[in-house]
């Protein structure tokens, strides 16, 4: 099943009010966010990373924010790294590359929030396709995830 579908379908069984919303085709969380018109603190982009065991970890910041690798140090309590492509495509089987939605439950991922993500009443994120964003109320998001909250990443 498509991940669009799936979601949709996990939403309205929750009864989550959401917009689908279509774009051109873009590839950078900052040509989504502009393609969307929505600020990129609003846009919420995933970056995986994988601990010194190599379990790998969702990580949701706003477009317009990069990781620390020093503060997600502390957060995790061991180093993290950038996981490549090839090491967690294969853990999103219906999504295309680089358009995971943040929703790590779905995938039985760990998943970490920035609390910059936390200050806009809505989100928007990819909805598993480079032309494809789902738009819903932060709150809601946080309720279904269950995501834990912290500062991990900064402005660029």
């Amino acid at each position: 099943m498509p991940i669009l579908r799936k979601l949709q379908d996990y939403l309205d069984e929750h009864k989550i009010r959401y917009q689908v919303l279509t774009h051109s085709t873009a590839y950078t969380a900052q040509e989504v966010a502009q393609a969307q018109h929505v600020p990129g603190k609003q846009l919420a982009k995933v970056v995986m990373v994988k601990k010194e065991n190599g379990t790998p970890v969702m990580l949701v910041l706003p477009a317009s924010h990069k990781v620390n690798f020093t503060w997600l140090r502390e957060v995790l309590g061991t180093r993290a790294e950038l996981e490549q492509e090839r090491e967690f495509r294969g853990l999103f089987p219906s999504c295309e590359t680089g358009a995971e939605p943040p929703f790590g439950n779905f995938f039985d991922l760990d998943t970490i929030v920035d609390t910059a993500l936390t200050k806009d009443e809505e989100i928007v994120f990819n909805a598993g396709s480079h032309w494809q964003t789902v738009k819903l109320r932060y709150d809601d998001y946080a309720r279904l995830v269950h995501p834990r909250i912290a500062k991990f990443a900064e402005h660029v």
